[in-house]
C-alpha cells in the first residue's frame, strides 16, 4: 500500500506539532514554582443566603459588607445565593463579619463553615488527588525537583 507525500507530511506535522506542546507542557509542569503572596492575614470566607436574591438586594448586602472593617473584596452569586468574600483577619474573623453583617440587614443566611475533612486536604479541594493531570503533574514535579 503506497501512501501519499502530502499525507505522510500532514501525519508527521501533528506529530510534530504533538511532541512540541508535550514537551512544552512538561517544562512548564517543571519550572513553575508556586507563587509566594505576603497574604498571611488575609482569608477567604462564605455564607450562604437562604432566601432568593435578586440585584438589588445583592447590591444592598454589598454595600452593607463594605461597611465592616476588614473586608476586603466580595461576590455574589445571586442563583445560589453564596456570598465569597476576603477579610483581614487582624482586624476581623468571619463570625464578626457575619453578626454585623446580619444586624445591619434582616437576611436569612447562614456561614459556611468547612468540614474537618476538607480543612485537612493539602491541595485545592476542587482538585481531585486520584486524577490524571494530578498524578502526571505531581510526577512531573517529582523528577525535576
Amino acid at each position: 500500500m503506497k501512501i501519499s507525500k502530502k499525507f505522510k507530511i500532514a501525519i508527521g506535522s501533528v506529530l510534530a506539532f504533538s511532541t512540541l506542546l508535550f514537551v512544552v507542557l512538561v517544562v512548564h509542569i517543571a519550572t513553575a514554582k508556586p507563587i509566594v503572596i505576603d497574604n498571611a492575614s488575609l482569608q477567604i470566607s462564605r455564607i450562604d443566603f437562604k432566601e432568593p436574591l435578586d440585584s438589588i438586594k445583592a447590591k444592598e448586602i454589598h454595600r452593607n459588607l463594605k461597611k465592616i472593617p476588614g473586608v476586603k473584596t466580595d461576590r455574589i452569586n445571586i442563583e445560589t445565593g453564596a456570598l465569597v468574600f476576603f477579610h483581614d483577619l487582624k482586624v476581623a474573623d468571619s463570625k464578626t463579619i457575619y453578626d454585623k453583617l446580619m444586624a445591619m440587614g434582616n437576611y436569612k443566611a447562614e456561614r459556611y463553615i468547612v468540614s474537618n475533612e476538607l480543612a485537612s486536604k493539602q491541595v485545592c479541594p476542587v482538585m481531585n488527588e486520584d486524577s490524571f493531570s494530578y498524578k502526571f503533574s505531581r510526577g512531573i514535579q517529582r523528577i525535576f525537583n
